[in-house]
Order: C-alpha cells, then structure tokens, then sequence
C-alpha cells in the first residue's frame, strides 16, 4: 500500500511544477521522494535559488515559516499542519519585546527553530551549522540568543564572549539524552566515534570526539577512516548515514533519540497535501516577512564570507 502512495506522489509530481523538500529527521518513505533532503541551513539557502513556483515542505512549521520568507512569491505548503517545534514555541513574543525594551544595547541572535514573529524582532538568524562562524563575527556585541541554550552555551564557550545572554530554551529530544547513555553505549563500543549534536548538553559535548550540526556530522563520517560511530541526534540522520555508508556501522546515543513532531509526516499526508486535500498552505503577515527576511539574509550573507 506504501509503496502505491509513493508511486502515486511521484506521478502527482510530474503534473505539476513543484519541488518537495525533506528535513533529514523525515520518515525514510519521504526522503524516498524528496527532491532535496538537508538540514536547516541547507534547505533555508536552496529555498531562494528554486525556480519552481510551489514547494511542498516535509519538516516543522518554523522550516515551511523560513522557506515562505524566502520566497514570497512561491506558493509553500506545509504536508502535516500539525507538526511543530517545541523548542520555537519555549520564546514568547511579548517576553522578547520586553527583552529588548529592558536592554536596548543588545543584538537580538535567533536560532532558525523560531517562529516568523520572532525572526522579526531578531537582528540575525543562525542555524547549527553557521552558528559558530557568526557569533565569532559579533563578539564585540552584548548579544542576547535564544531559544536554545544548549547551543547558546557551546557557541559562548567556543568563542570566549561573556556577553552572551541565553534565553532557557531547549530541543525536548536532544535535553533527554544523558552523559549515561554515552559513557553506557561507549563501553559497549570503545572503537566508536562520538558525534554530538550542539543542542545535547554540554557534559556531553565537552565529551564528544566531533561536535557539529546535522551535516557537519554527516561529512565527519564520509570523510572518516573509521567504521563505528556513536550518533548524538536524532534518528532520521542515522538511517541517512546507514544508506549512505552501508560499510559503516552506526549506533543511536540513547533508543527514544525520535522527533515525533518530525516524524509526523507521512506519505499519506504528502500526497493528500498534492491532491488538494490537506496541509497548509502558509500564508504570513507581509511586514512580518519583510522584517524577518533581514535577519535570515544576514545569515546567508555572513555566513557565505
């Protein structure tokens, strides 16, 4: 049955012009038909560059939010409306006005799992894999980052800036996984590379033999002469590594490392989402896009020096 609404998605696909996009984290049934498959920072600079006129996204509801800021004139929709990030919704937007009306000197650095609102209110977006680069760019700066502050806590100690003001956000997923399930899982594999993502807690990736973020892991393995890796995020990066690396032997930190708001895709959905009969299409406030469209081209133009 799978398999026909797989074949049904494809021809749908070749009747329209449209691209389907895929976070990592997705069902492996819809990295199957994905067009492109990527982490934030990969899929947030492609959105822009599609000729395509309509973009059928496969993620959480801030990466359809990001890929309609890009591309306003594209029609973006989401294939389960119900798929959300619990980490976007730890930021209020009226705790962050307040914010910035009690610290007025402050530069407003927001991680891309925010909702638009808050990409409006923001001076520059970051992604995982870009976070580093450009908090090192702004370290002359009273920066306030939010909302995760395992990721904030990794960047203010790589690069030494004490003024970093962290909001007390947190991935569910990655705040589960203990230095226990690491220390327990690398006895059980002591030839295996740890490979940590920065949203873990940072007794783990002070620990960790590789910190980066969903492709910088990826390219860790493909780069590497080793043939075991420990992989501290979620799931779905695994399955891509093991496709990619059948060679190559690949063990989960901790069992319950799922996105369930990410897995909440499904093939049915997808094509329903084709048909005309579900996702949404998502529609935003044009100043809001304006505004937060600064602070994610900031991103792709720091990043990209």
């Amino acid at each position: 049955m799978k398999e026909n609404i797989l074949e049904l998605i494809k021809k749908q696909k070749l009747e329209e012009d449209c691209v389907i996009l895929a976070h990592h984290y997705q069902m492996p049934e819809i990295k199957q038909v994905a067009d492109y498959i990527g982490d934030s920072y990969y899929l947030s600079a492609l959105v822009s560059k599609l000729k395509t006129p309509k973009i059928y996204f496969c993620g959480v509801r801030f990466m359809a939010e990001t890929a309609k800021i890009l591309s306003p004139d594209k029609t973006v929709i989401l294939a389960n409306p119900d798929a959300g990030c619990p980490m976007a919704d730890m930021v209020s937007l009226d705790d962050l006005i307040e914010f910035k009306e009690n610290n007025p000197n402050h530069l407003i650095v927001s991680y891309v799992n925010t909702s638009a609102d808050i990409k409006a209110q923001s001076d520059i977006c970051v992604t995982s894999s870009v976070a580093l680069n450009i908090m090192n760019t702004v370290k002359d700066k009273e920066i306030l980052f939010l909302p995760d502050r395992n990721l904030g806590r990794y960047i203010k100690e790589k690069t030494k800036n004490e003024n970093v003001t962290l909001w007390e956000g947190f991935c569910p997923i990655h705040e589960r996984a203990e230095l226990e399930d690491m220390n327990a899982l690398k006895s059980k594999q002591p030839d295996a590379v740890v490979l940590i993502h920065p949203e873990c807690k940072w007794e783990l990736v002070e620990q960790a033999d590789f910190v980066g973020s969903t492709t910088e892991i990826m390219d860790f393995v493909s780069k590497s002469d080793k043939s075991k890796f420990i992989i501290g995020t979620e799931l779905g990066v695994l399955e891509s590594l093991q496709k990619q690396h059948p060679e190559k032997e690949f063990f989960l930190l901790y069992d319950e490392f799922v996105c369930k708001n990410m897995k909440k895709t499904t093939a049915q959905d997808l094509l329903n989402a084709m048909q005309g009969k579900g996702g949404e299409v998502i529609k935003l406030d044009e100043d809001v896009m304006v505004k937060a469209s600064k602070s994610l081209y900031e991103m792709i133009k720091r990043s990209s020096k």
